[in-house]
């Protein structure tokens, strides 16, 4: 009579790889997202190619996040959807294009100027 393998009956030494074996890893628990203040974007354009950002790269943006100068955003500049580095300039935020194609804009919500969310994250779905 015959049994199939079962594993518990293995000759050797364990693999001492065995003690770094992690589970599945689940993104959505690792990017918070299921918490209400958390949003996917999808990036298009290389503006910010320079940081690592590429185009289809997807971002996660925390809403409640703090801003800290040097941080890429989401901002909102009359009604557009804008990826900045936010730069602090004597107690005023700028919003910074990646690549300097465009001027330096201060947050200034009365002009339509906002910052949206913060980038907490960054995931390439595709090497």
């Amino acid at each position: 009579m015959t049994t199939g393998y079962a594993g518990d009956r293995t000759t050797g030494f364990a693999s001492p790889a065995s003690d770094a074996i992690e589970g599945p890893i689940d993104l959505s628990e690792v990017l918070s997202l299921s918490k209400p203040n958390r949003y996917p974007v999808r990036v298009s354009g290389t503006s910010f190619s320079s940081r690592g950002v590429m185009n289809g790269d997807v971002l996660i943006a925390d809403t409640v996040g703090a801003p800290a100068s040097g941080r890429l955003v989401i901002a909102s500049v009359s009604g557009q959807i804008i990826l900045a580095e936010l730069r602090n300039d004597h107690g005023r935020w700028l919003l910074i294009s990646g690549d300097g194609s465009s001027q330096p804009l201060y947050v200034d919500p009365a002009k339509d100027v906002e910052i949206w969310g913060t980038v907490t994250a960054l995931v390439r779905t595709e090497v």
